[in-house]
């Protein structure tokens, strides 16, 4: 979910900035008002948990890669706007401070992963959880996961169309979305499983631990 910098054209991140920032605002209202002296530590543990799982790339063919996110644990635990703002800080953070991903890029991925991937995930969550919990956990976690990585793959694909020379050679990402829904949609559909399985595992310890208290 880590965009460099140089690979969206101003006609596509100028826009997303837009749209994220109005989110943020929005977020940091609302999430504002729900903060007490329980929440923040538990929020600030489960974020730690993100940033660390957004650091560790596995490898794929052709020099790719993907990493797991934890995006289904905080919306579930948090809400999708809490998710969204976590998610932010974290992208934030990597792309400043360690390299991954871009501060132009930032905002299409707070918006596929923190806010249209949590919202899914959330969404499919409270969808389940009357049938059985931990397969809600799970679906969650697969979908949230899915659903990001559609939005990726969309907006990569959209680029040669979006920016390129008179003889149509693209100006930024070169790759159209014959190459970039199967390149990245399908891994992280092999991705979303163990994403799901992480889900059911922290959010099922976190809630005995928050019990015991």
């Amino acid at each position: 979910m880590h965009i460099p910098d140089g690979f969206l054209s101003p006609k596509t991140y100028l826009p997303a900035y837009g749209a994220a920032a109005l989110l943020w605002t929005l977020a940091l209202r609302r999430v504002g008002r729900s903060f007490d002296e329980e929440t923040l530590p538990r929020l600030a543990v489960l974020t730690a948990l993100a940033f660390a799982l957004m650091l560790i790339m596995l490898p794929l063919p052709g020099g790719t890669s993907v990493h797991a996110s934890g995006v289904a644990i905080l919306a579930v635990t948090f809400g999708p706007l809490t998710c969204y703002l976590a998610i932010s800080l974290v992208l934030l953070i990597q792309a400043l401070f360690f390299g991954d991903g871009g501060v132009t890029t930032l905002p299409i991925g707070a918006l596929a992963l923190g806010f249209a991937g949590g919202s899914v995930a959330w969404i499919v969550w409270r969808l389940l959880r009357g049938v059985h919990e931990k397969t809600a956990l799970f679906a969650a976690g697969w979908f949230g996961t899915v659903t990001a990585a559609l939005l990726i793959a969309l907006t990569l694909g959209a680029q040669p169309g979006l920016g390129h020379t008179a003889d149509g050679t693209p100006l930024f990402f070169p790759f159209g979305l014959d190459v970039t829904l199967p390149a990245i949609v399908l891994p992280h559909m092999l991705l979303g499983i163990a994403e799901g399985l992480l889900t059911v595992l922290v959010c099922t310890l976190f809630g005995k631990l928050i019990k015991e208290r």
